[in-house]
């Protein structure tokens, strides 16, 4: 069987069981592909974006493209997990000892809980990590589907990924340097380019965690030395 046939396979397991469907999506590629792949196959797409800070304008503007170009999906946005383990710990904010710690699991669970449905679709691929590969590779039987979670880029690689959305038009996400291509988070990277491109953006980052403004201080202190050397 064919890529495209492991992905059709995986879906139409779950469109059985529902005509609504849930994507864990972070607007990045993984997860921008599995909408385009759903979205003509469900009555109702419900993309659960977790946030690290809410209402970010440079990831606003991909949420509105989002439901603009799949009018049955709707974005429902959630605190990120790892923000509870942040606010216990106290990275760069007042440490909460008593906030209950919540993992993807715990995320996954509520949002099947709240909306009635079985399954869940990410956007994981074997060519990830080599974790990622054991884990998808003992779902591979079931066409990559375990305990209600669904993955049907598990047999993809990055360069699939890229030439799919070539051919169909799907936007790069932010990139926040050459190398990064995650979410928003307490890297320099993130912190510089938000600087230059969103500055609004990296004003609400900095209301939510002030001691934050660190990264970009020690940042400029570096560069001023590179600058002097």
């Amino acid at each position: 069987m064919g890529l495209i046939g492991h992905t059709e396979e995986c879906i139409g397991s779950v469109r059985e069981h529902s005509d609504t469907a849930i994507l864990f999506c972070s607007l990045g590629k993984d997860s921008l592909v599995v909408l385009d792949l759903i979205a003509p196959k469900f009555r109702h797409v419900i993309c659960v974006f977790m946030y690290f800070v809410p209402g970010l304008e440079h990831i606003e503007k991909y949420i509105r493209w989002a439901e603009g170009r799949y009018p049955n999906t709707v974005f429902v946005q959630v605190p990120h997990w790892s923000l509870t383990r942040i606010m216990r710990c106290g990275l760069y904010c007042v440490p909460n000892p008593k906030m209950r710690l919540l993992s993807l699991k715990d995320i996954d669970a509520n949002m099947k809980l709240k909306y009635g449905i079985e399954y869940s679709f990410y956007g994981m691929k074997k060519a990830d990590s080599l974790n990622r590969r054991l884990m998808l590779d003992g779902y591979a039987a079931n066409h990559y589907i375990n305990n209600g979670k669904a993955y049907p880029l598990a047999e993809w690689t990055q360069k699939d990924v890229l030439s799919y959305m070539r051919q169909h038009r799907l936007p790069q996400p932010v990139r926040y340097s050459r190398n990064a291509s995650g979410g928003v988070g307490f890297n320099e990277d993130c912190y510089v380019w938000m600087r230059e491109h969103y500055p609004q953006d990296l004003a609400k980052v900095l209301k939510a965690f002030p001691m934050s403004e660190k990264i970009l201080y020690d940042h400029d202190n570096r560069q001023e030395e590179n600058n002097g050397s």
